[in-house]
C-alpha cells in the first residue's frame, strides 16, 4: 500500500472536507470545495488549462486498458458532436468473468467501515478534480456541451454531486452505532445482558447506466452512493459518451489499489455497436442496485423487469413555467431566454411549456397581451444569441440526430414565434449548432395537446395559451401528474396564484422556482442545497441527493452475544 494512502493519512487529509459536506447538507447553505473558475487550477498537482487540453489530446486514438479481468476485446467509435473522431478504445467485458471478480473484493471493502470508505471516495474525487480541465474536454466532446459548461457541470458540479452522495451515505451508515450494550432488568432475577454488533452490509454490485448528455453529473451520484455504502460498482456508459466515465473508473481503480483494496470494486463495461448490454446486465442476479438516467421507456422497463434490484431512475418529464404576471418583466424575459438557450435545451430541467393566459398578463411595464409576451421573449432569445461567438458558448452542439429531427419537426406543430437558425462554429466546422424554436399552441385544442403534453427533448418550447390563471394551474397539475416534471417555474405578483402553484407542486412533488430574474435559472441546481428531482412524480423515482437515495443501498446486519 502506497505510504501516502495509509488509512490514517487518508482520514487526516479528507475528514475535514467530509465534515464540511455533512454540515452543508444539514444547513443547505452554499458550499463547494471544487472551484468553478478554470484559472483556479494548475497548482498543488492539478492540471491547468493547457496541460489539461494536452492530456485530452494525448488520449485520442489510444487504447484505455484498465487491466480488468474478463476483458475479451476492445471497442470504440465515439464521434464528438463537434465533428471529430475520438478514436479511443475501451475494454469489452466477459461479464461471467468480471462480475465474480468484482464481488471478491467486497468483504474487505465492507469491513473497512463507513469512514474509510468515505475518505477513499474523497481521494478519488480529489484526483478527478485535479484533472478537471482534461475531464472537461472529455465531457465536451461526448455530450456536445460548450467548453465552459462542460468544465463546470462536468467538473466541479459533478464532483460536488458525488461528494454529496458520499456525505449522505456516511450519515445513513453511522445512524446506527457499531456496538451496543443491552441490559434488560428482570426484577429479582439477574438482568438479561447482550452485546450487540451492527454492520452495514452492501446489497451487491451496483450498475450505473450512463447518459449521453451529462455523463459525470448524472453518473457520479449513483456511483459514489453505491461505492461509499460498500458495494462494488460496474459502470456501463452510453455508447456515445464513454470517455468521461472510463477516465473516472481508471482513477477509482488506481486509488482503490493504492489504498490496499481490490481495484475490481469499480469496473467498466463498454459495448459493441448495437449490442444493447444494459438489459442483459440489469437482469443479472449479481446486480443488486441500478442507477439510470435516460428515456422514460427504458426507465420504465428497468423498474418493471429488474425487480431483484433496487432501481433508481431519472427519466423524462414535461417541465412547465406558468407566466401569470411579472414584477420585473425584462428580468423575467432575460432569465427565460437563458434557460431556453442553455446547452440547446438538452437538459432534463429545461422548460418546455410556457403557460400564458390568452388575455395577457400584468407587468411593471403595463399590460402585455399573449402575443406581445411571446414576441418579446423571442426578441430576448434573439438578442441573447445574436452574436455567434456568444451563441456557440451558450448553445454547445446538438448531441445526436434525434434532437435535430425533433427540432426540425417542431416548426410544423403550430405558429412559429421564433424560428431556429443554424450557427457556424469556426473552431469545429462539423458541429451542428441551432438556436431554439418557440411555437405557439392553444391549450384548448386537442390537436395541440398532443404536442405540449409529451416531452420534446431539445431546443423546443411551446407557448401555450390558456383561458385563465386557474386553468394554467390545473394544466400544470395534470402535466406533472401524467408526464412528470423535473422542474416547475412560475412568475406571478398575485399571492393567491403563488399559493395555488405552490400547493400543486407540494401535492404532486415537483421542485418549484418562483420569479427568477437574476443569475439563477430554473434548469440549474446546486449540490448540498437543491434537490434535483423529487422521486415523487413520473419524471424520476429518486432525488439527487437525499437520505432515500442512499439508505437502501445497504442493510444493517446484527450479531448478538451474551454479555
Amino acid at each position: 500500500m502506497a505510504a501516502e494512502l495509509t488509512v490514517h493519512q487518508l482520514i487526516a487529509k479528507h475528514r475535514p472536507t467530509l465534515d464540511q459536506a455533512l454540515e452543508a447538507i444539514r444547513t443547505r447553505a452554499y458550499w463547494s470545495p471544487h472551484p468553478e473558475h478554470p484559472k483556479a487550477y494548475g497548482e498543488h498537482g492539478s492540471l491547468d488549462m493547457a496541460t489539461g487540453k494536452a492530456a485530452f489530446d494525448a488520449l485520442l486514438g489510444t487504447r484505455l486498458d484498465l487491466g480488468q479481468p474478463g476483458t475479451d476485446g476492445f471497442v470504440g467509435g465515439e464521434v464528438s458532436p463537434y465533428g471529430i473522431e475520438l478514436g479511443v478504445e475501451y475494454p469489452h467485458a466477459d461479464v461471467d468473468v468480471l462480475l465474480p471478480a468484482m464481488k471478491a473484493g467486497q468483504k474487505a471493502w465492507r469491513d473497512a467501515g463507513a469512514e474509510i470508505r468515505a475518505v477513499v471516495c474523497l481521494e478519488i474525487l480529489k484526483r478527478i478534480s485535479d484533472r478537471t480541465h482534461e475531464f472537461a474536454h472529455a465531457v465536451m466532446h461526448t455530450s456536445g456541451q460548450a467548453f465552459m459548461m462542460a468544465f463546470q457541470a462536468g467538473g466541479p458540479h459533478a464532483q460536488d454531486r458525488g461528494l454529496e452522495a458520499v456525505a449522505y451515505a456516511y450519515v445513513e451508515q453511522v445512524r446506527t452505532p457499531d456496538t451496543a450494550e443491552w441490559t434488560k432488568p428482570q426484577g429479582k432475577r439477574d438482568p438479561l445482558a447482550l452485546t450487540k454488533q451492527f454492520t452495514p452490509v452492501p446489497r451487491g454490485i451496483g450498475l450505473v447506466i450512463g447518459c449521453n448528455t451529462f455523463p459525470t453529473w448524472n453518473g457520479y451520484p449513483g456511483l459514489f452512493a453505491s461505492l461509499a455504502t460498500g458495494n462494488a460498482v460496474l459502470v456501463k456508459p452510453h455508447p456515445r459518451a464513454v470517455l468521461p466515465l472510463a477516465l473516472t473508473v481508471q482513477v477509482a481503480r488506481d486509488v482503490l489499489s493504492e489504498a490496499g483494496f481490490d481495484p475490481n470494486l469499480v469496473a467498466l463495461t463498454a459495448e459493441r455497436p448495437g449490442e444493447g448490454i444494459a438489459k442483459t446486465l440489469a437482469t443479472r442476479p449479481e446486480i443488486r442496485i441500478i442507477d439510470y438516467t435516460g428515456s422514460t421507456a427504458f426507465g420504465d422497463w428497468l423498474e418493471a423487469n429488474a425487480r431483484h434490484a433496487q432501481v433508481y431512475t431519472e427519466k423524462a418529464g414535461v417541465n412547465s413555467v406558468l407566466v401569470e404576471s411579472a414584477g420585473d418583466y425584462k428580468g423575467m424575459l432575460a432569465n427565460l431566454a437563458f434557460s431556453l438557450s442553455l446547452y440547446s435545451g438538452q437538459m432534463c430541467t429545461t422548460p418546455q411549456n410556457l403557460l400564458i393566459p390568452r388575455d395577457g398578463i400584468r407587468t411593471d411595464e403595463g399590460p402585455k397581451t399573449f402575443d406581445e409576451v411571446v414576441a418579446d421573449l423571442a426578441r430576448s432569445v434573439d438578442g441573447l444569441l445574436g452574436d455567434d461567438a456568444r451563441a456557440n458558448a451558450l448553445l454547445g452542439a446538438i448531441v445526436n440526430p434525434d434532437v435535430k429531427a425533433r427540432l426540425e419537426a417542431a416548426a410544423g406543430l403550430g405558429e412559429v414565434a421564433l424560428a431556429s437558425r443554424e450557427i457556424a462554429n469556426p473552431e469545429f466546422p462539423g458541429a451542428v449548432v441551432r438556436t431554439p424554436v418557440v411555437v405557439k399552441l392553444d391549450g384548448a385544442k386537442p390537436d395541440d395537446e398532443a404536442a405540449y403534453m409529451s416531452e420534446c427533448f431539445g431546443p423546443v418550447s411551446f407557448a401555450v395559451a390558456v383561458d385563465s390563471a386557474s386553468d394554467a394551474v390545473e394544466l400544470l397539475r395534470r402535466t406533472i401528474r401524467e408526464q412528470g416534471a423535473m422542474t416547475v417555474g412560475a412568475y406571478t405578483t398575485d399571492e393567491e396564484v403563488e399559493q395555488a402553484v405552490q400547493e400543486v407542486c407540494l401535492e404532486e412533488a415537483a421542485q418549484l422556482s418562483l420569479n427568477l430574474v437574476g443569475g439563477v435559472y430554473v434548469n440549474q441546481t446546486a449540490a448540498f442545497s437543491d434537490f434535483h428531482g423529487s422521486g415523487g412524480n413520473p419524471a424520476a423515482n429518486a432525488a439527487l441527493c437525499d437520505g432515500a437515495f442512499v439508505a437502501n443501498r445497504f442493510r444493517v446486519v446484527e450479531v448478538r452475544r451474551e454479555a
